[in-house]
């Protein structure tokens, strides 16, 4: 592997960025802002410098490599900045550790520039939706400008952290990865919305997963807020032992202290004394058990974080499904088409299926993540009529699916034929949707580029 590089000069006390991606271009810049000497790192060996140096600003004086990186930057990088796509535990990360340098993430990196306050939100599903809500009720109380909203969700918080003020919040998506590297980074409210089986071949352990999530209040106190969903085993059990004030949100029972579903209506209790926020079918366009959980937690995060209930409400009232997640595309030839191209995991894909009113056809498949389908098969519940599967996983799902009696079954070899295929199958009355419960990787860049390819072959369909 040969080993690229410009030339820059001497190394010492070096800030090693590691991930030329939107995260690393972001951090990279933020430390030459902070008058660090960067170097610019991306281990595959196909990345010129040339292409690197073109997405870093024009007056970036940062040393960019790729391919193997050099015993002098080995050996004099003091700082280490992780991009989220890098685990902790690879032999380089291993070795800059071993030589004394300081591994961060993006986060932390950003959270060393907050000048207001922050409130982040975490878990294996729902994150997206709650920090979007969230930031949009941020945005009617305190005004477009001051809210930035951040993170797993797409915006650099290292592209933001320099606008923030006293008088500012910062919303922030955070995964388990970003969770993995942070050492100061203290919101005031933050929330922990599930946890369930993700990720395991980077985290290795489901206790790992657990903990990484868990580091969200690793710097809160009692003064700060922490928002939990009573009805996950996981997040239950860590109010016990959470360093914030803990609120739970809870869609299966009533709380003393809280917020809970009571029928189709969301309820605040405070010391057992319950008033009714809103009718989830009448106040709400979101549909979905998932999605009234998210709209009871980003309830408690703004509410925690000073805006009144009454600008609460109307925001939610107003507030439209998040792009790829439970997304109505068209209707075509009597047929629903829905595209849940974020359903990533089998938890976040259970969710879709509930969602579901009508006969079903869905695509299922991707990148293997060490997931097991033996819940998202059994959710099916007389809903799907056949399950189109693509990807890596499509012979592992399918043998999932047979041992529970499910044998409606096709196979595709690419994402074409498989759309083809469920236009085929549908009739009017059904439903197709795409909640595959795996990663796009190897098929797709993200599951961005998933969910688009899908609505813009519903869309080209006749009507």
């Amino acid at each position: 592997m040969k080993m690229k590089e410009d030339e820059r000069g001497g190394l010492p006390g070096t800030c090693l960025v590691i991930g030329s991606g939107i995260s690393g271009i972001g951090s990279a810049a933020l430390l030459e802002h902070m008058g660090a000497n960067v170097v610019l790192y991306d281990s595959n060996e196909k990345m010129t410098t040339e292409e690197m140096r073109a997405k870093l600003p024009e007056n970036s004086r940062a040393r960019c490599v790729s391919g193997n990186l050099p015993e002098d930057i080995l050996q004099s990088a003091k700082t280490v900045v992780l991009s989220p796509g890098v685990p902790v535990d690879i032999p380089l990360v291993n070795e800059l550790r071993n030589n004394g340098a300081r591994i961060v993430g993006e986060i932390e990196l950003g959270f060393m520039e907050e000048k207001g306050r922050v409130a982040a939100i975490t878990g294996t599903n729902g994150k997206t939706t709650t920090t979007t809500l969230v930031g949009e009720i941020m945005k009617a109380h305190l005004g477009d400008d001051n809210v930035f909203v951040v993170g797993n969700i797409g915006n650099p918080y290292t592209s933001e952290c320099l606008k923030t003020n006293s008088d500012t919040v910062t919303v922030g998506e955070i995964s388990s990865f970003q969770l993995e590297t942070i050492i100061d980074f203290h919101p005031a409210v933050s929330a922990v919305l599930n946890i369930t089986p993700d990720h395991l071949n980077r985290h290795h352990t489901m206790e790992a997963y657990v903990k990484a999530k868990e580091n969200i209040t690793l710097n809160q106190t009692g003064e700060d807020v922490c928002v939990l969903n009573y009805e996950n085993e996981y997040t239950r059990n860590f109010g016990s032992r959470c360093p914030a004030r803990v609120v739970f949100f809870s869609s299966a029972r009533e709380l003393t202290d809280g917020y809970w579903l009571k029928g189709d209506k969301i309820m605040k209790s405070v010391g057992g004394a319950a008033r009714e926020l809103l009718d989830i079918h009448k106040d709400m366009n979101l549909v979905g058990m998932c999605n009234v959980e998210n709209v009871m937690a980003a309830i408690a995060i703004t509410e925690a974080m000073g805006v009144p209930m009454s600008t609460i409400l109307d925001v939610v009232g107003n507030f439209h499904a998040v792009e790829h997640r439970i997304e109505f595309v068209a209707t075509k030839g009597g047929v629903d088409y829905y595209n849940d191209s974020k359903g990533t995991n089998p938890d976040a894909a259970i969710q879709g299926i509930k969602a579901m009113s009508k006969p079903t056809i869905l695509i299922g498949g991707g990148y293997d993540k060490q997931s097991e389908y033996d819940e998202w098969i059994d959710s099916f519940d007389g809903k799907v009529k056949w399950l189109v599967l693509i990807g890596q996983t499509r012979e592992k799902i399918a043998e999932c699916a047979r041992r529970h009696g499910f044998d409606k079954i096709r196979f595709a070899d690419t994402y074409e034929e498989c759309l083809k295929l469920c236009t085929e199958l549908a009739e009017e009355g059904d439903a197709v949707l795409l909640s595959p419960a795996c990663a796009s990787w190897g098929m797709f860049p993200n599951y961005e580029v998933r969910g688009e390819m899908f609505k813009e072959y519903v869309r080209g369909l006749e009507g």
